[in-house]
């Protein structure tokens, strides 16, 4: 029983873990090669938003 239970985590870490990082290559492809012009919205939106905001923490050398 043990083993049975030991090999069922193993698949089950494997399977979770192997479709987490097809995930992000799949994305990362499919964004790169058929994002069109629209594949930089999000960041483009994300610096307009930003823009003006003031730097908050660490040290200013």
């Amino acid at each position: 029983m043990g083993q049975y239970l030991f090999d069922f985590i193993v698949v089950a870490l494997l399977v979770i873990g192997i479709t987490a990082v097809l995930g992000v290559l799949i994305n990362g492809i499919g964004q790169r090669f058929f994002g069109g012009k629209n594949k930089n919205v999000s960041v483009s939106h994300s610096l307009k938003t930003q823009e003006g905001w003031r730097k908050v923490g660490g040290r200013n050398p």
